[in-house]
C-alpha cells in the first residue's frame, strides 16, 4: 500500500499528464505558484532562506501531532510553482513517509530534463531542506 507521500506524488504526476507540451506545464506551474498563501513579513528573513536557490526562497517548517507542516514562497514564478508541488506532496505528512519515499516525481514529470540547471539546484536544495527537517523530527521523536 502506498504511503501518503507516494499517493500525493502519483496525484501530481497524473495531473501533469494532461498537458502535452512543456509550455502548458510551465504555465500550470506558474498558476500553482500564484495560489501559494503568502508568508508573514516576519517570516521573510535570512534565517528562513534556502541556500542554493538562485531566486529567493523562504521556507518555514514546523511539526504538529507527529506530522510536518511546510510553508514556503519565492520571488520567482516557476520556482513558486515548484514549491506548490513540494508542499502538496510533503506538507502534513509523517517524517517516516517523507524519508522512505524517493522523489520520483522529479523525473516522472520531466523536471530533471526541462528545468534550467539553477532551478534544478534550487529544487534539490528545497528537497534537501524538507528531508533534513524530517530527519531531525524523526530523531527527536
Amino acid at each position: 500500500m502506498a504511503n501518503e507521500v507516494e499517493a500525493a506524488q502519483d496525484e501530481v504526476i497524473e495531473e501533469f499528464a494532461i498537458f502535452d507540451d512543456w509550455m502548458d506545464r510551465y504555465q500550470y506551474l506558474v498558476d500553482l505558484g500564484r495560489r501559494l498563501p503568502p508568508l508573514a513579513d516576519d517570516e521573510l528573513i535570512d534565517a528562513n532562506k534556502i541556500k542554493g536557490c538562485q531566486s529567493q526562497v523562504w521556507f518555514v517548517a514546523s511539526e504538529k501531532d507527529g506530522r510536518l507542516q511546510f510553508r514556503a514562497t519565492s520571488d520567482a514564478a516557476i520556482v513558486a510553482g515548484l514549491i506548490a508541488i513540494l508542499l502538496r506532496i510533503y506538507s502534513d505528512r509523517r517524517p517516516s513517509d517523507i524519508l522512505e519515499t524517493p522523489a520520483d516525481f522529479v523525473s516522472q514529470l520531466g523536471l530533471d530534463q526541462h528545468l534550467s540547471p539553477t532551478r534544478s539546484n534550487g529544487l534539490a536544495a528545497m528537497l534537501a531542506a524538507i528531508r533534513n527537517f524530517a530527519t531531525e523530527a524523526q530523531q527527536a521523536a
